[in-house]
């Protein structure tokens, strides 16, 4: 963890080439430029990324013209797309010295991407979604961000480095140093064995098993998907002392006590097997070649998910709840009363 605070001074002279214009890329680039740096947006010409980045008041350029020149490239596409493009407008364009940086360290660290020797190759990842880094920014405040130096050319990479992050805002939070197999293991794995994978998996077979003894599908809804947004906010706001401290003690006493027999030591070991998938390049062999033969089974595998009944279910009700959507009108109508009590299950 970083002991001082950073500023943006090694980069103050450079040229910043950001490759994308997503959640991040937008970000990241209106930030460093209100940060007082020098930054261009690579940009297919006309696209619309190139429309919202002009109109954002940013330089754009194709990718190819933006690099030439550039001190510093932050690849900020999708992982998917990242090898084509370092081959076709990096690879022959950034001069000796010069960083190439990244938000994820994916492609670098399972071999798509083999940078030159020659240049800076370093990962800067704030801990947020694009737009919750630019709110931060714009108040003043940052999102803490995890940085890496994967090669250091010119002997100045730690500087660069700490300079971008400084420039997004997340010196003003706090630093973390990790090194991309660090930042690209853990970051799978979060994602498949708990944000989404786990949890998703967790609420849909919540919602089945209520379903399946008879309950309402709405009143299902509410209780596995719904409401976990406010156990995750408590959890977030104050780990689980805080989440113990808002809940009734029947949900903690049937937390601490059934919890464990759902996630078990039998998921846990699953969960490392995943963990051994990521970490020895069987899953991203499986997702490259997936990606390449077309995404078949990764579209079909999104459809079913799309399809299930907790998507019809939840779309009913939340056009009833005006506050996520505040620009939508609110649909106000009463569900009819069941027929007959439901058969509460032992």
């Amino acid at each position: 963890m970083s002991t001082t605070v950073p500023t943006t001074a090694a980069l103050q002279s450079a040229r910043i080439a950001v490759l994308g214009y997503g959640s991040q890329g937008r970000a990241h680039a209106l930030n460093l430029k209100d940060s007082g740096l020098d930054v261009t947006v690579g940009v297919r010409r006309n696209g619309p990324s190139w429309e919202k980045a002009r109109a954002d008041g940013l330089k754009t350029a194709e990718p190819a013209e933006a690099v030439k020149g550039a001190d510093l490239v932050a690849v900020l596409t999708p992982d998917m797309v990242q090898a084509a493009l370092y081959t076709d407008a990096i690879a022959p364009n950034l001069k000796p010295n010069a960083a190439l940086l990244f938000a994820h360290g994916f492609n670098v660290h399972f071999g798509q991407i083999a940078p030159r020797t020659d240049i800076d190759v370093v990962l800067v990842a704030p801990k947020g979604p694009g737009a919750l880094v630019r709110r931060e920014y714009e108040k003043g405040h940052g999102v803490p961000c995890i940085y890496a130096i994967h090669q250091d050319a010119s002997d100045q990479a730690r500087d660069k480095v700490l300079a971008y992050a400084a420039g997004i805002g997340g010196a003003r939070a706090m630093l973390i140093e990790t090194s991309f197999a660090e930042e690209t293991e853990t970051d799978l794995f979060g994602e498949q064995a708990v944000l989404c994978g786990g949890a998703t998996e967790l609420v849909l077979a919540g919602f089945e098993t209520l379903t399946e003894a008879g309950y309402q599908p709405e009143i299902a809804y509410y209780e596995v998907l719904h409401e976990l947004k406010l156990i995750v906010d408590l959890l977030h706001e104050g780990g689980l002392a805080k989440m113990h401290q808002f809940i009734s003690e029947t949900a903690q006493y049937g937390d601490l006590t059934r919890g464990p027999r759902v996630v078990d030591a039998g998921a846990k070991a699953r969960m490392k097997q995943i963990l051994d998938e990521i970490r020895d390049g069987r899953f991203a062999k499986e997702w490259v070649e997936e990606y390449k033969a077309g995404n078949g089974n990764y579209r079909a595998l999104k459809q079913k998910d799309l399809n299930h009944p907790i998507e019809q279910v939840g779309a009913s009700l939340r056009a009833r709840m005006p506050w996520l959507n505040p620009a939508q009108p609110a649909v106000t109508t009463v569900a009819p009363a069941a027929d007959a009590p439901l058969k509460r299950s032992a």
